[in-house]
């Protein structure tokens, strides 16, 4: 029987990147996988596919409205080949898989290919799909098995027509019409794509408004620029019927009034969220305790009740983010080998990767008024940068909450091109502890997105300069 320091369930980004730093901080290190390629959803089924779609979607979608203004005229009909949209998506996705199996076999982590299950606190069975089963022993044990998509208990997913994010990412047509329950990212992001790739995208919302765990200044203009984009957006609406006949899906609603709404559609996505997926674990086995929803419980070490096994990523507290899970899997590392490692939880941060981008950090505006906490706010809007003008991308804002007393840096929540990339300028001042000024003084590259950063931090002090 092989015996390992530490023994990885699930080959995510918390479970491959737990792998590498055990594998660097010299611990005899194995990782299972149920699947034959490595990288969980997030690469297979999740961010990376989505983004392809998104890039590819975003590229016909300049072609057919944008291209002319800046000059390009392209004879003939610009047509969506949705089949090579699809077959360079999956090239996408292989390429990246391949670079997490070259990873692992780069820090000589094994890889064992099956089902993990405990046999007891330091065994792992494992079922492979081809050959014998196998034991193992491990010293210490990570759970990183990942989330699988929800539903609500009243409807059936056929995978068919009534569908979650894993169907949506693999359509061989596009809808003529689509329904996205759920105004989250995910939804959001795939209403998107097939928005622009012709459908008559309707979302249905059953909070008072969209992405509504960020900042409601976010929330106002995303669900402003969705529409001049062609999307329907219906908030405080209660789905309470999904039905499929034939090659139609109706859904039945509430509005916030009381009054039933019907939509209809050839495809329904049900985008209402993630519960984590500890099935097949057999964590009694073991004594781990599992919630009702699947979801383990760690201390602030990411230790579970039994102190030889720890939990990262979706099945544990927290936002399902693969960045989060990436974070837990090296802190459990170094904890293992005897560091002293910490997460600042308030540090991790959230992106929507639509057109407009939408990404923030820290304490929103409401959650700041909820705790009674003194405070400043600093706007400024994209379509005031020369580069936002440059390139047409002009809608969007930057929005600095700073301490009313100390001037420092309590959240930052942007949307407008590119700023999924921006957020790591706020990430780092935060960490430092960076007040409004700090941000102001530093020196931003003209003509850049980023300069909406600096114009909001010094709009924070009333002395914004471009507006």
């Amino acid at each position: 029987m092989s015996t390992y320091d530490v023994v990885i369930i699930g080959s995510g980004p918390g479970g491959y990147v737990a792998a590498i730093r055990c594998a660097q901080l010299g611990l005899k290190t194995a990782i299972i996988e149920k699947y034959s390629t490595l990288g969980g959803t997030c690469l297979n089924v999740g961010c990376i596919p989505s983004k392809a779609l998104l890039d590819s979607s975003h590229h016909y979608d300049d072609a057919v409205k944008h291209f002319e203004e800046h000059g390009i005229d392209i004879p003939g009909e610009i047509k969506v080949n949705l089949e090579q949209m699809m077959k360079r998506k999956s090239a996408v996705v292989q390429q990246t898989c391949d670079g997490v199996k070259f990873l692992m076999d780069k820090n000589k982590v094994d890889v064992f290919e099956g089902i993990g299950s405990f046999k007891d606190a330091t065994h792992i069975n494992i079922d492979k799909t081809e050959g014998e089963n196998e034991t193992i022993e491990a010293k210490n044990v990570i759970i990183a098995t990942g989330s699988k998509p929800s539903t609500l208990p009243f409807i059936k997913i056929d995978k068919e027509r009534i569908i979650t994010s894993t169907e949506a990412l693999k359509l061989k047509e596009i809808p003529k019409k689509l329904v996205v329950i759920g105004g989250g990212v995910i939804g959001l992001e795939l209403g998107q794509v097939y928005s622009r790739l012709g459908s008559e995208v309707t979302v249905v919302e059953y909070m008072d408004r969209i992405i509504p765990t960020m900042d409601s200044a976010l929330s106002r203009e995303l669900n402003k620029v969705l529409k001049k984009q062609g999307m329907n957006i219906n908030v405080s609406h209660k789905v309470k019927s999904v039905e499929r006949n034939g090659d139609e899906v109706i859904v039945k609603a509430d509005d916030k009034k009381g009054n039933e709404v019907e939509f209809t559609a050839d495809y329904c996505l049900v985008s209402v969220g993630r519960r984590p997926f500890t099935d097949g674990l057999n964590a009694d086995a073991a004594g781990v305790e599992i919630g009702e929803r699947g979801m383990i419980s760690v201390n602030d070490h990411l230790q579970t009740n039994v102190k030889n096994i720890y939990a990262i990523g979706d099945v544990v507290r927290g936002a399902m983010l693969a960045h989060k899970a990436e974070e837990e899997g090296t802190m459990v590392a170094e904890l293992i080998a005897g560091q002293k490692p910490h997460i600042d939880y308030n540090l991790i941060p959230g992106v929507v990767y639509t057109w407009p981008e939408v990404a923030a950090v820290g304490k929103t505006e409401e959650e700041l008024k909820e705790a009674g906490v003194d405070y400043k706010e600093g706007k400024f809007p994209m379509r005031a940068l020369g580069r936002s003008r440059a390139s047409g991308d002009t809608d969007g804002l930057v929005k600095i909450l700073t301490d009313a007393k100390t001037d420092e840096v309590l959240g930052v929540h942007m949307i407008g091109a590119r700023v999924a990339d921006l957020i790591t300028e706020a990430v780092t001042a935060m960490e430092f502890r960076a007040s409004a000024e700090d941000i102001a003084r530093m020196s931003h590259a003209h003509p850049t997105y980023a300069e909406a950063v600096k114009e909001a931090a010094m709009a924070a002090n009333d002395r914004a300069m471009h507006i």
